[in-house]
């Protein structure tokens, strides 16, 4: 069964024979793949988040990791999930990544010399 979620989709097996995702656990493993926390999930999902949290954590322990981003990993290695096909062409055809993050805005660095500027007095001083 092939389930979508944001910009993934992903295979799950309602039988999980060898070690596959269940359709609920595809669903997290997506969405932690989008960049949602458990209590995102939870609420997009209407489960408790110690619904996703448990969920996750049986995730983790199939593929033998400890976080999300190597749980995320070894999803696509295995061919659990995979990023649209779509959405990537998109993205590259107006030259940048699908999130990109705004630079950071930093304060500008003044001078440590002080330096003073002369007027010109002209015929003051002559």
């Amino acid at each position: 069964m092939q389930l979508t979620f944001g910009s993934w989709r992903a295979i799950a097996n309602p039988n999980r024979t060898q070690g596959e995702l269940a359709p609920r656990e595809a669903q997290h493993l997506m969405a932690l793949a989008s960049g949602m926390t458990a209590k995102e999930i939870a609420r997009e999902f209407g489960v408790s988040v110690s619904t996703v949290r448990h969920s996750l954590k049986r995730i983790y322990g199939r593929l033998g990791v400890e976080r999300s981003t190597a749980a995320v990993a070894g999803a696509i290695r295995r061919g659990w999930i995979a990023p649209l096909a779509l959405a990537l062409m998109l993205a590259d055809l107006h030259g940048h990544a699908l999130r990109t993050r705004q630079p950071m805005r930093t304060r500008q660095q003044s001078s440590s010399t002080y330096r003073s500027t002369r007027r010109d007095l002209g015929s003051v001083l002559a």
